[in-house]
């Protein structure tokens, strides 16, 4: 099954960036207080940016890859490839997952 990266709009327009193989059964726990301590005090308003992966690890180095960048350098990406189909994992220099030909 694969794996999604997601990044949240949250009140006050901070980015809040996970994984998970459901990304709107992951934005229902989050906006109901039941994900992450950082959206129970920054409330989830709309998803910004999801993108697909073969599998966990690949999905976990774009994460990783993601939160390293600058806040500006993040926004950037997203006003870029937000909800667009075309975002691929290498966008985020994250390697292909070596079983994906």
């Amino acid at each position: 099954m694969c794996w999604f990266l997601y990044v949240l709009e949250c009140r006050g327009g901070s980015l809040y960036t996970g994984i998970s193989r459901n990304v709107a059964q992951r934005f229902a726990a989050h906006q109901a207080g039941k994900g992450a301590r950082y959206t129970r005090m920054h409330p989830p308003e709309r998803v910004v940016l999801s993108m697909v992966f073969d599998d966990k690890p690949a999905a976990l180095r774009a994460e990783y890859a993601l939160k390293a960048m600058s806040s500006v350098a993040k926004r950037a990406f997203v006003l870029e490839y937000g909800m667009r189909q075309e975002a691929s994992p290498l966008d985020l220099g994250v390697p292909e997952s070596a079983d994906s030909d």
